[in-house]
């Protein structure tokens, strides 16, 4: 970029910062529910300072060059956040190229040589394309790690184990069972029935939607490692439309307790233990046999 173009813009600096704001804040796409008119100023100010301060030299394409570093880690930072406020790519994107939109106003305004104007244009077109790419390959890493994060989440919460009662665990699971949601499954019940002692773990189903011969697999899985750890695993929650499918894949559940309910299962859990409910005025207690 020519030294006269570099210093034309650092002289307008303020004049793009005001074109690109007016931009933004007249946008149909803005989210004032995101992010504040102050934020979005400072925002762009910064980057706005950054970017014309390294216009300069032959180096305009080379992005992972030194002196590029500060304006990558500002955009990163904006689309990082931006990942995590909720914007979408689209609206992200849209930041940038209103910037350079606005620059290239600025040269339309202050270049009245044609052939100069193309060229110094054409630059601009390219650094900020360049930047654009940029961006939206950052913002993609944030929301990756917001996707992960939020999955992780949900699978500690869908995975809750419950103690019903001394030595009884229950774990309802709700939704699909795959390979690594049992693994989940295995690690937090065997590692409640080390911290509880408990001798009997009920895995319900009944939030399962359907059960084909994986998710049986998984399920026996569980069932074994919750037996190696000396606890008696208990299926329920199993309906009729669960039963046929399984007889009709030929799943050998045989060697595995199942119940219609986590109340059935449960009822089986205080009979093995020699427990009883008796109704005693209006209060439901339970003795030891």
């Amino acid at each position: 970029m020519s030294s006269n173009t570099l210093k034309l813009l650092q002289k307008h600096k303020k004049t793009i910062l005001e074109i690109w704001m007016k931009n933004q804040l007249t946008d149909d796409g803005l989210r004032e529910d995101l992010i504040s008119n102050e934020d979005l100023r400072e925002q762009s100010e910064e980057l706005v300072a950054a970017l014309v301060a390294n216009l300069s030299g032959n180096d305009l394409e080379d992005l992972d060059g030194d002196n590029w570093s500060s304006v990558i880690e500002i955009l990163g930072g904006i689309a990082i956040t931006r990942a995590r406020q909720g914007f979408s790519p689209r609206e992200t994107g849209r930041f940038v190229h209103s910037l350079k939109e606005s620059i290239l106003e600025v040269l339309q305004i202050q270049i009245k040589d044609p052939q100069q104007l193309f060229d110094e244009s054409m630059k601009i077109i390219r650094v900020m394309d360049n930047l654009s790419i940029v961006t939206f390959e950052t913002f993609i890493k944030g929301r990756e790690e917001v996707i992960l994060r939020q999955t992780d989440e949900i699978a500690e919460i869908s995975t809750p184990v419950i103690r019903v009662w001394d030595g009884i665990l229950a774990l309802p699971i709700i939704g699909t069972l795959d390979s690594s949601r049992t693994q989940i499954v295995m690690e937090n019940l065997l590692q409640e029935i080390v911290e509880t002692g408990s001798s009997i773990a009920i895995l319900d189903i009944s939030g399962v939607p359907a059960v084909d011969s994986l998710v049986a697999q998984h399920l026996i899985k569980t069932v074994s490692a919750t037996r190696l750890m000396g606890a008696e695993c208990i299926i329920s929650g199993i309906r009729p439309e669960i039963a046929q499918t399984v007889v009709h894949l030929g799943i050998d559940l045989s060697n595995i307790i199942t119940k219609a309910s986590l109340a059935s299962a449960l009822a089986y859990a205080f009979k093995v233990l020699r427990l009883e409910v008796r109704k005693t005025n209006s209060v439901n207690k339970i003795n030891n046999i």
